[in-house]
């Protein structure tokens, strides 16, 4: 899997630390058998135990001092590879735009980011661990058949057994690992989508109802879980009857070859002592059930990161007028064609309505012209250039998009405006300027600390959110889109932000989706959207003799 290679190696310099603690470690637990052993044959004998003790007291102290860098080494490499994990994910939600965002949950994205990243970081330090796994029960072979080649033949048949429980742990454990991951990403959608309607429901008096859905993925989780368990003490009733039974035939055959007088007794101890190493489960299911854990968040991390981005060019948004040209626009989202094969031109400087049915396709015709997203056929130009060949920054410098329900981020009113365009302040002459346009320092001048009011201290209505969305994209320099922007404004403030569109617009376009005749009638054009094609151009009084065209305000 080239995801999982690709995240493995970001761990860096940090996998050689882990793999030569992990070495050096397992050294001193192949080697400190032997020295016991030959402790136990000086005590028989009576002479030298002191030189074998202190040995056995180094070889512990360095066992000690090697876990404690290992598992230091271990979790800052975790660490940084779950950030950076992190940063790439978010990123890349961003990028994809809103075609690609919405392919999955918001609730299954946050699970991704948050829970998942941090199981793929460990896919690194796992693959150090599972390599250097290996030495303890080869190591454990070499040295037994160093003491006895019988001996080693009896633990070799015993690894057979050791090797049959871990292939059958493997297969079972990342199945069900994925499966278990997938139901948290459910259970998190639900939960997310609850949380942003909690209003509502508390209005419907469904909060039980929502209740029993969102809890209702529990019993799938909780029988994935309660499976991840019994694949767990499965095996470790397993290694229970294993890992016993290849030392008691590695101590029986080495009895025997005590009584032959081929060994000593010290040679016997770390016998048995080396059989319990080579063959024990539990060490190696924890680290093959990190590794499943690893390659099943790397599975669902990488559906995020398949997705393909938004490629932006490297031109500037050329002198013009701010003409926007649609040429055989088609969008389709799932198996629904949302626009087909649109041709339009909205004339720059001009202020262009587009009305329509509900399900006719207008937010969807603003994101492509926005460039929010991009169509599956046909080119949107602006001022001539196709919108993919322009700049990010210059892009977003020359359009601006404001929501019927806007997302305001930061955390002051007056970042909120800003959206980290302001380097200076959040009262600058530039956010003043945008507010009032907008009407929206009429009641932002009345929170107790104006623009540095925190946004959770200055509860807003509908209203007020959409006059900070229109604030925020106040500032594009050629192109305005306000999908449905003014939906909750009274007709006042509407009227005055309608003035300030037709008066102050600086010579930019305008794009206003509605479903206000008003609006529509003040517009210089107005585009008739129906089922995903433009069904005439032309100004709100002539359109205005067609009954369906009048059907579309009632």
């Amino acid at each position: 899997m080239a995801a999982f290679g690709t995240i493995a190696r970001r761990g860096g310099g940090w996998l050689p630390v882990i793999g030569v603690t992990a070495l050096v470690g397992t050294a001193t637990t192949l080697a400190l058998p032997t020295v016991l052993g030959h402790a136990v044959d000086a005590i028989v004998a009576g002479t030298g135990s002191e030189r074998w003790l202190a040995w056995t007291a180094g070889l512990i102290a360095l066992s000690v001092a090697v876990n404690l860098v290992d598992v230091y080494t271990g979790a800052i490499c975790v660490a940084d590879v779950t950030a950076w994990l992190r940063e790439r994910l978010v990123r890349k939600i961003l990028a994809v735009g809103h075609r690609g965002a919405t392919r999955f949950d918001t609730g299954d994205l946050v699970s991704r980011v948050t829970g998942n990243a941090a199981d793929a970081a460990q896919a690194g330090p796992s693959l150090v661990t599972v390599g250097t796994a290996l030495v303890p029960p080869v190591g454990s072979l070499v040295l037994l058949a160093l003491i006895d080649l019988w001996i080693a033949v009896a633990f070799l048949a015993g690894l057979a057994l050791v090797a049959l429980v871990l292939t059958a742990f493997t297969r079972r454990t990342s199945d069900v690992i994925g499966r278990y991951q997938q139901v948290q990403g459910r259970l998190a959608t639900r939960l997310t989508e609850s949380l942003a309607g909690a209003r509502t429901i508390a209005a419907a008096g469904t909060t039980d109802l929502e209740e029993r859905r969102i809890l209702a993925p529990l019993p799938e989780l909780h029988e994935h879980g309660s499976m991840t368990w019994r694949v767990l003490s499965r095996s470790g009733g397993q290694a229970a009857l294993v890992g016993p039974l290849v030392q008691v035939v590695v101590l029986g055959t080495g009895g025997l070859a005590l009584v032959a007088g081929r060994i000593s007794a010290g040679e016997l101890f770390a016998a048995g002592q080396y059989a319990a190493i080579g063959a024990g489960l539990g060490g190696l299911t924890g680290v093959l059930n990190r590794l499943a854990r690893a390659r099943a968040g790397v599975r669902r991390i990488g559906e995020v990161l398949a997705e393909p981005g938004m490629d932006y060019g490297r031109s500037a948004v050329p002198d013009g007028p701010g003409t926007v040209e649609l040429r055989g626009v088609t969008v389709c989202l799932g198996d629904t064609r949302v626009l087909d094969d649109v041709h339009l031109t909205l004339p720059g400087g001009t202020e262009v309505a587009l009305v329509g049915p509900t399900g006719a396709g207008k937010s969807v015709l603003a994101a492509v012209i926005a460039r929010l997203m991009d169509p599956d056929a046909g080119v949107v130009t602006l001022d001539g250039v196709p919108l993919p060949e322009l700049h990010h920054d210059a892009l977003r410098a020359a359009v601006g998009v404001a929501f019927e329900r806007p997302v305001l981020l930061g955390d002051t009113v007056g970042e909120a405006i800003s959206a980290g365009r302001d380097a200076i302040g959040v009262d600058t002459v530039a956010v003043l300027g945008v507010a009032t346009a907008t009407r929206a320092h009429d009641f932002v001048s009345r929170l107790p600390d104006g623009y540095r009011t925190t946004l959770v201290d200055a509860p807003m209505s509908g209203g007020e959110a959409q006059r900070l969305g229109l604030a925020r994209a106040w500032p594009a320099r050629r192109l305005l889109v306000l999908d449905d922007a003014t939906s909750s404004l009274d007709m006042v403030t509407e009227m005055q932000i309608s003035r300030a569109l037709s008066e102050h617009h600086g010579d930019r376009t305008r794009l206003v989706v509605t479903h206000r005749a008003a609006v529509a009638a003040r517009a210089d054009l107005v585009v008739w959207l129906v089922e995903g094609r433009v069904r005439a151009v032309g100004p709100h009084r002539r359109l205005w003799d067609d009954p369906a065209y009048r059907a579309v305000f009632q």
